[in-house]
C-alpha cells in the first residue's frame, strides 16, 4: 500500500513487483511509456491480373490482428493498470480512478505526492531519531522486536543510509529488558558483535526466549520482596558468582544460573529478616 510520506520507497517496490511478474518488462514499459498503440491495417483483398495485391480500406487493428509479441505488450497495459490501482489508498484512488492508462495513473499519483513527500534530509533525520530511541516494548516478543528493528534498517538502506555492523548489532542487543541480561552477555562474549549480523543474533536469542520469560517471572516475583531486579540480573550475568569459591555454602546442583539466582535471592531475603 502506498505510503504518502515515502513515495520513493513505494515507487521502488512497485518496480520490483512488476519486474518479478511474467511479462514484467512490458508491464514496466506500459507504466513508463504509456499503452501500446496497435495502429491500423489494410486487409489484402485479392491479387490483380499483374500479380500485385489489392488492399481494402484502412481500418483500426483489433486484438486478433496482433502477433504474439504485440499481444504480450497489449496485455501488459491491463496488468500495469491493475497493479497500480490495487496499491493505492481509497482517497488517492478516488482522485485518479477515471484514468485508464497506467502511465496517466502513475504520473498523477507522482504529482499528487511528490510535493508533500519528505525530503531525503528529513527522512534521514527521522530514521536516525527512530534508530537512536529504539527500545524493546514491555511484553514485546523477540520476533516483533526483530521485525521492527529490521524495518528501520531496511528503510535506511532504501535511501542509502549506512551504519557499521558493530553499530547495528550493538543497538540490537543493548536495548532489551533485564531478563535478557545473561543472554546478551553470552552473545557479546561468544557470538561477537563484529563478525555476526543482527539476523544471526536474533536467531540465537530466539532459542532462549522461553528462559528469558522464566527470568522475567522470577524478577517480578522477587521484586515483590524488595529484591532489586537489576542487581539480581547482574548476579545472573556475572560468571564469578557461579564459582565454588564464591558460593562455598551452595551444593553443586545449585551452580545452574537460574537455580543460583533463586538461591542467592533466598539468602538475601533471609539476611533481611
Amino acid at each position: 500500500m502506498l505510503d504518502r510520506t515515502n513515495f520513493a520507497s513505494w515507487q521502488q517496490r512497485i518496480a520490483l513487483y512488476c519486474r518479478g511478474k511474467e511479462n514484467g518488462v512490458n508491464i514496466l514499459k506500459s507504466i513508463d511509456e504509456g499503452p501500446y498503440q496497435i495502429g491500423t491495417v489494410r486487409d489484402t483483398l485479392d491479387e490483380s491480373t499483374e500479380g500485385a495485391p489489392q488492399f481494402g480500406p484502412e481500418r483500426p487493428r483489433v486484438y486478433s490482428d496482433l502477433s504474439l509479441e504485440e499481444k504480450d505488450r497489449y496485455n501488459a497495459d491491463i496488468w500495469a493498470t491493475n497493479i497500480l490501482l490495487q496499491g493505492l489508498p481509497k482517497d488517492i484512488y478516488t482522485l485518479i480512478n477515471h484514468y485508464t492508462d497506467a502511465k496517466d495513473i502513475w504520473d498523477n499519483v507522482k504529482m499528487l505526492l511528490e510535493g508533500s513527500e519528505l525530503t531525503k534530509e528529513d527522512r534521514e533525520s527521522q530514521l536516525y531519531n527512530n534508530f537512536e530511541h529504539f527500545r524493546q516494548y514491555k511484553g514485546e516478543s523477540i520476533h516483533d522486536y526483530y521485525v521492527r528493528f529490521a524495518k528501520i534498517i531496511n528503510d535506511m538502506r532504501n535511501i542509502k543510509m549506512t551504519m557499521s555492523r558493530m553499530q547495528l548489532n550493538s543497538k540490537f542487543v543493548n536495548n532489551m529488558p533485564p531478563e535478557w541480561g545473561r543472554f546478551m552477555t553470552a552473545v557479546k562474549l561468544n557470538k561477537g558483535l563484529r563478525d555476526s549480523n543482527y539476523d544471526q543474533l536474533y536467531a540465537y536469542l530466539k532459542q532462549h526466549e522461553t528462559h528469558a520469560k522464566e527470568n522475567k517471572m522470577m524478577l517480578e516475583r522477587f521484586s515483590q520482596n524488595t529484591v532489586d531486579p537489576l542487581a539480581l540480573m547482574s548476579n545472573v550475568s556475572n560468571p564469578q558468582l557461579y564459582s565454588p569459591s564464591f558460593l562455598p555454602h551452595l551444593p553443586h546442583k545449585f551452580h545452574n544460573p537460574l537455580l543460583t539466582t533463586l538461591t542467592l535471592t533466598q539468602v538475601s531475603l533471609q539476611q533481611k529478616t
